[in-house]
C-alpha cells in the first residue's frame, strides 16, 4: 500500500530529471509522444493519489464514518494513516485543480484567439507572406492552421534556406504540435514538478519540425544553417503578445551566440541554449530509436497508473472491512 502511494508522487521527480536527456536521445517524434503522454499520465496519477489520501482521511472523520456505517476502530487498526496527511493531500489537490482549471481557461482562450487571427490573415493559401521588416516566421494554430512569414525573414535567408524554414513551419502545422505543448503545459499546471517535461516537449516539437525540414531538404547542414540564421534574424524582433505566444506553444526563438553563424562543431554547441542544441542535433546524425530506453520509460509511467489502481483497491477493501465492523 505504501509503495503504491509513494510511486505516483515520486516518479514526477524522476521524470523531471530525465526529461531533457530523453528529448535529446530519442527521435523527436517518439520523444514528443513519450514526454507528453508521461506528463499527462503522471499528472493524473499524482492527482488521483492525492484524492485517495484525502478520501482515506475523510472516512476517519466521525460524522463521515457514521454516514457510511464505518467502524473507526477497524479503520484505525487496519490503516493508521493520519488525518493531517489527508488534509495536506486535500489542500494540494485543491490547488492542483485550481491551477489546471486556470491554465485550461487561458490556453483555450489563446487558441481561440489564434484561430480568429488565422482566419483574418490575407489570402486563401496556407502560407502568408506579410510585409514587415522584422524577421519572423511562425505557424498559427487554427482550423486550418496558417503559416506566417515576414518579408524581413525571407530577405535574411537564401532561397534554399527559406524552403527549409517553410518546411519547418509546415511540420508544426501538419503535426498539430500545439496540441502536444498544450497537454504538457496543462499537466505541469496540475503538478509543478512536471514543468521540465513541458519544457522538453516544447524542445522536442521544434526538433521534430527540424528533422522533417532536414528530410525535405535532403541536406542536414543546410537545415542547421537555416535554423541558425533564422534565429539570428529573429533575435531582434519584439516579443509576441503573451497570450498569442502561449497559443503557438513553441519554444521561443533565442539569439544564437555570435560564433554560431560560423557553424562550429556540434560538440561545441551541446549544453547551450535551445537553438544551439537544435543546430548541434542537425549537425549530427539523426537520432536512432532506443527501444530499451523507451520500454523502461513506458514501464515506469505505467507503474504510476497501476499504483493508483492498487491503492484504490486497497482503500475499497479497507472501507468494506470497516463496514463489517470487525
Amino acid at each position: 500500500m505504501y509503495l503504491a502511494v509513494c510511486l505516483p508522487l515520486i516518479l514526477p521527480i524522476l521524470a523531471a530529471v530525465s526529461a531533457r536527456r530523453l528529448a535529446e536521445w530519442l527521435p523527436p517524434q517518439t520523444a514528443t509522444w513519450l514526454l507528453t503522454g508521461s506528463a499527462v499520465t503522471l499528472a493524473v496519477a499524482s492527482s488521483a493519489m492525492l484524492g485517495l489520501l484525502a478520501l482515506a482521511a475523510a472516512v476517519r472523520i466521525p460524522e463521515v464514518a457514521e454516514i457510511g456505517h464505518l467502524s473507526l476502530r477497524a479503520l484505525t487498526r487496519q490503516d493508521p494513516a493520519s488525518l493531517p496527511l489527508g488534509l495536506v493531500a486535500a489542500t494540494l489537490l485543491a490547488a492542483a485543480a485550481a491551477a489546471a482549471t486556470r491554465a485550461a481557461w487561458y490556453r483555450s482562450a489563446a487558441l481561440v484567439a489564434a484561430h480568429h487571427q488565422a482566419r483574418r490573415l490575407p489570402g486563401t493559401g496556407q502560407v502568408v507572406v506579410i510585409t514587415d521588416e522584422v524577421a519572423d516566421a511562425y505557424a498559427v494554430p487554427g482550423w486550418p492552421g496558417r503559416i506566417v512569414v515576414t518579408s524581413g525573414m525571407m530577405r535574411a535567408l537564401t532561397a534554399a534556406e527559406g524552403r527549409v524554414l517553410l518546411a519547418h513551419e509546415h511540420a508544426h502545422a501538419a503535426g498539430r504540435h500545439y496540441l502536444f505543448t498544450s497537454a504538457a503545459r496543462l499537466a505541469s499546471a496540475a503538478n509543478p514538478l512536471l514543468r521540465p517535461l513541458a519544457a522538453a516537449v516544447g524542445y522536442s516539437v521544434e526538433r521534430w519540425a527540424d528533422e522533417r525540414a532536414a528530410a525535405a531538404a535532403g541536406d542536414r547542414p543546410l537545415a542547421a544553417r537555416a535554423i541558425a540564421k533564422a534565429a539570428l534574424a529573429a533575435s531582434a524582433a519584439p516579443p509576441r503578445p503573451a497570450a498569442y505566444a502561449s497559443a503557438l506553444g513553441v519554444v521561443p526563438r533565442q539569439a544564437a551566440p555570435p560564433g554560431q553563424a560560423a557553424m562550429p562543431r556540434a560538440a561545441a554547441l551541446r549544453g547551450a541554449g535551445v537553438v544551439p542544441r537544435r543546430v548541434a542535433a542537425l549537425l549530427s546524425p539523426a537520432p536512432r530509436p532506443r527501444l530499451l530506453l523507451l520500454a523502461i520509460a513506458v514501464i515506469l509511467v505505467a507503474a504510476s497508473g497501476l499504483s493508483v489502481l492498487d491503492a484504490a483497491r486497497d482503500l475499497h477493501a479497507l472501507i468494506e472491512f470497516a463496514q463489517g465492523g470487525r
